[in-house]
């Protein structure tokens, strides 16, 4: 199993702290570096900034949104990051929620599972140097009587092929993921649950493709906090738990409230979304159970986060991706050095 590290979004005053964790994950050998967008900092700006001053680890976009560039301009990008950075760019792709789509960028939150389909499908055809031409229900190219011609992408990518992963929660999303896809980004994701909530949907879409798990690339991301104190580290991830359970998209659409659900905790999770629709974020935060923070990152001394490490790869992750936490930089690259640690004792690494 390999270890990469996410950097989040930009911007929230940690800039020099998140180049500073890049570069130290680079020098233990990290696998790769993953940073993310919303409605802030975008992530292409910040990969080339990190790639730029890293050398090996490779840089993911965690995700670029759909809804904010027609696809030809996401293989424009995906191949300048991968002929700048020397064949080190993974393209994560994801459709986004229903408010940040129709609310910042103006395009409707429909048929997400044949959009990013179609998305895909032109990505890739245009990252290979075809003349790009297609016709499906969201876009067609060229534009039909119109001036417009077939053209080929004239930046040629490090690589023939660039890896795709799509950000997937839900069983058709996660099917059509491993069918399409050469890796699949999770949130959330307990050991316990993985087979059920994940990873049997992507052997399903594998399946169909008539391929197999060989080779695709299982990478979710945990936040990261070592100390003996499990149940205090535990805590500092109430807020952001109860963020995503309870106010990441409306009270009738909220993937990570239907994650949360399908493991378990479908009390739990009614409690917290309705707390924090209501204003009441600490008491959403209260409301969070211990076991789910627990299950859903990766918490105490080095060698209990090894044997989590352990129950990870056996469910099935390929890249385990760390979300150091701390409130200096020093301790989230004592947390980072930590996963590389726990990585060594659980017999896992390379």
């Amino acid at each position: 199993m390999r270890l990469g590290i996410n950097l989040g979004y930009w911007g929230a005053g940690m800039d020099g702290d998140n180049l500073a964790v890049a570069q130290e994950a680079d020098r233990l050998g990290y696998d790769v570096c993953w940073a993310a967008e919303a409605y802030g900092s975008d992530v292409p700006t910040v990969l080339s900034w990190v790639a730029a001053q890293t050398e090996s680890i490779d840089v993911g976009s965690a995700i670029m949104q759909i809804p904010a560039r027609q696809p030809a301009m996401t293989a424009m990008t995906a191949a300048t990051l991968d002929s700048l950075s020397g064949g080190r760019f993974r393209l994560g792709l994801g459709v986004s929620g229903p408010q940040v789509s129709e609310g910042w960028y103006g395009v409707q939150f429909d048929k997400p599972l044949a959009r990013t389909r179609e998305y895909v499908e032109i990505v890739r055809k245009a990252m290979s140097r075809e003349r790009l031409s297609y016709e499906g229900e969201h876009w067609t190219l060229p534009l039909p009587d119109g001036p417009g011609k077939p053209i080929k992408l004239t930046v040629h990518p490090q690589r023939e092929h660039i890896p795709l992963y799509i950000a997937a929660i839900g069983p058709k999303n996660l099917e059509q993921t491993g069918e399409i896809a050469d890796g699949a980004l999770l949130i959330f994701p307990s050991a316990d649950h993985l087979e059920d909530t994940a990873v049997k949907h992507l052997r399903a879409g594998r399946e169909k493709a008539g391929k197999t798990m060989d080779g695709f690339d299982v990478c979710p991301t945990l936040p990261l906090a070592v100390g003996e104190d499990v149940k205090g580290l535990a805590d500092m991830f109430r807020p952001y738990t109860a963020l995503y359970v309870g106010g990441m998209g409306s009270r009738k659409q909220n993937f990570y409230n239907n994650l949360a659900q399908r493991m378990g905790y479908e009390k739990e999770a009614a409690e917290i979304q309705d707390k924090y629709l209501s204003g009441d974020k600490s008491g959403a935060a209260a409301a969070v159970p211990h076991e789910l923070i627990d299950r859903t990152t990766l918490l105490g001394p080095v060698e209990r986060i090894a044997d989590r490490m352990q129950a990870y790869a056996a469910a099935g992750v390929t890249t385990l991706t760390l979300a150091p936490a701390g409130f200096t930089l020093d301790e989230r690259l004592a947390a980072l050095r930590a996963g590389t640690d726990a990585l060594e004792r659980s017999g896992l690494a390379a």
